[in-house]
């Protein structure tokens, strides 16, 4: 039928004006990204004050969100860095150590005493006062291999343990730090795009390039030291025993313990056995808060197994000393009162709000298995980005000018009425993006520009299929009803297909491919809606109204 429902006029209507509504902000003000090093010439602070003053002026009853501008367009930093995956190993090993010591102990009577021995950071050396024992603990110790889940199933263990004379050794397998570099890349990542997250940038690159190196793009940030700053901190947190307190740095700590110096007092060292109780990988969240005292510090609360070891620790060693430490830097060192079952607490220190807050975020956030490298860096301002931008208007305003004149020049009244569908179209795409917060970049730019030569290809279809009803001696009415029946299956094929193309280049690709993706398929969906629906109410309602004899297409 060529009528509409009152209803469906209503609704149509309010979904272009909703959209509309939505991208209107983004045709009056532009968001202010304010760095130091933007603010530096007195040009930029004229402009900046400009833009400020415009997000100010904007009633706080309309809508304020903005389509972001990517790295490309808008400016930000670019880092490319090294994950130093041989970190983890000795981590590892420090970490077996006590393991290994209270597997080896029940067996004195065969192999005597245990002693652990200077040795390469990537594996551990233990020496046993009757070597003829050696053969049951390197039994004993084998059994502490755990196999490595692969991909293709259980590999080789994780640890080869062997023997020399009276010194027991034990290393990494080599398939082990294989999968050890893996995860610790894969970590790494994941890590990096939550602290990313966690300060509110959109729409970051962060993307793996070779086994060991992670690429590092965010729009919006003021210089790549910014950026370094915000993912660079390694955030390493433990619980370690304290084994006593000195002034001497470069003292002996003895074997298998570490001397760290104090954060809070200058010239204060702590000698602290080099295995943690608990690491900061088995919290589970991170709060700024303030202690009894009303000084800024951070709550903090571990997982299950975090929470049993942090508890027997606590109940077996009443009255001694326990270091919190962080980066290498023992930020306090409490004396255990009483036994904490709950698996939570509190780090104190000489923090400002600012630094319990920035601890809370990395803590959370989780630290970096391994230090990173960076090997390039660079800072892109946004100037860079502003002959793009002009670019990509000069190209969507020459494409959306062609258009409109071929569809006038070529059909008519109706070309016009398209033309007036087109314009809702864009002003659609842009106020869906406003919604979701997508970032715009110049693929994005190519995307709505090619949307505009494709949004014309519904309404194309449709007129021809109206010209060929005419032409069979039809009254107009029937022949614009039937002109949208015929044609509305090549419509819906041909952009179902284009549509599940965009789908599959933005699951799988990634950066600009996503952005043109992103672009590409919200235009097929609003292009559609405004051919099927908008183009047809305006001119049913345009027929209702003059109820002409006759049409020309």
């Amino acid at each position: 039928m060529l009528q509409f429902e009152l209803w469906k006029k209503v609704l149509i209507w309010a979904i272009c004006a909703a959209g509309l509504w939505l991208a209107l902000p983004n045709a009056f003000y532009t968001r202010v990204e304010t760095h130091n090093d933007a603010l530096a010439a007195m040009d930029v602070q004229g402009r900046t004050q400009t833009l400020e003053d415009q997000a100010a002026l904007w009633p706080d009853w309309m809508p304020s969100a903005l389509v972001n501008l990517g790295l490309d367009l808008r400016g930000g930093a670019h880092l490319l860095a090294e994950v130093k995956v041989e970190d983890v190993y000795e981590s590892r090993m420090q970490a077996m150590w006590p393991e290994i010591r209270d597997t080896l102990r029940p067996e004195r009577a065969t192999i005597g005493t245990i002693r652990l021995q200077p040795s390469d950071p990537q594996e551990i050396r233990v020496k046993i006062s009757q070597p003829e024992g050696m053969p049951r603990a390197l039994e004993v110790v084998r059994e502490l291999a755990r196999p490595i889940q692969t991909l293709t199933g259980v590999g080789a263990n994780d640890i080869e343990v062997r023997g020399e004379g009276d010194i027991l050794i034990v290393t990494l397998s080599e398939a082990e730090k294989l999968a050890s570099d893996d995860r610790t890349v894969r970590q790494s990542l994941e890590i990096i795009r939550r602290r990313i997250d966690e300060v509110g940038t959109r729409e970051p690159t962060i993307q793996r390039q070779g086994s060991d190196r992670i690429l590092i793009q965010v729009p919006g940030i003021g210089s790549a030291s910014e950026l370094k700053d915000i993912i660079g901190t390694t955030a390493q947190l433990t619980f370690q025993p304290v084994i006593g307190r000195g002034s001497d740095a470069n003292a002996n700590p003895g074997v298998g313990n570490v001397i760290v110096p104090s954060l809070d007092e200058p010239g204060v060292f702590y000698t602290l056995e080099a295995a943690p109780v608990v690491t900061g990988e088995e919290l589970v969240d991170a709060q700024p808060a303030f202690d009894q005292n009303g000084r800024p510090a951070v709550n903090f609360r571990f997982n299950t197994s975090g929470a049993r070891k942090f508890g027997d620790y606590t109940l077996e060693n009443i009255g001694s000393p326990f270091a919190i430490v962080l980066d290498d830097e023992v930020i306090s060192a409490p004396v255990i009162q009483s036994h904490i079952p709950g698996g939570s607490g509190i780090i104190t220190g000489n923090f400002t709000v600012e630094e319990s807050t920035n601890l809370a975020v990395l803590l959370r956030a989780g630290a970096l298995p391994a230090e990173l490298e960076f090997l390039e860096e660079r800072t892109i301002g946004p100037e860079l980005g502003q002959d793009s931008i002009d670019a990509g208007k000069v190209a969507t305003i020459v494409a959306f000018a062609a258009v409109l004149i071929f569809m006038g020049l070529s059909y008519g009244l109706f070309g016009l009425f398209a033309n007036i569908a087109l314009i809702l179209n864009i002003g659609l795409i842009f106020g869906l993006l406003s919604l979701i917060g997508a970032t715009l970049t110049l693929p994005g730019i190519a995307g709505i520009v090619l949307t505009v030569g494709m949004a014309v290809d519904a309404n194309v279809l449709v007129f021809e299929r109206i010209r060929e009803e005419l032409k069979t001696s039809r009254g107009p009415a029937r022949a614009i009803e039937l002109g949208y029946e015929k044609a509305l299956s090549a419509i819906l094929d041909a952009n179902i297909t284009t549509f599940i193309t965009a789908v599959i280049l933005f699951a799988m690709g990634s950066g600009p491919v996503r952005g043109f993706a992103i672009t590409l398929g919200l235009g097929i969906l609003t292009s559609v809606f405004t051919a099927i629906y908008v183009t047809r109410l305006i001119i049913v309602t345009w027929y209702d109204r003059r109820r002409p004899k006759t049409i020309e297409v």
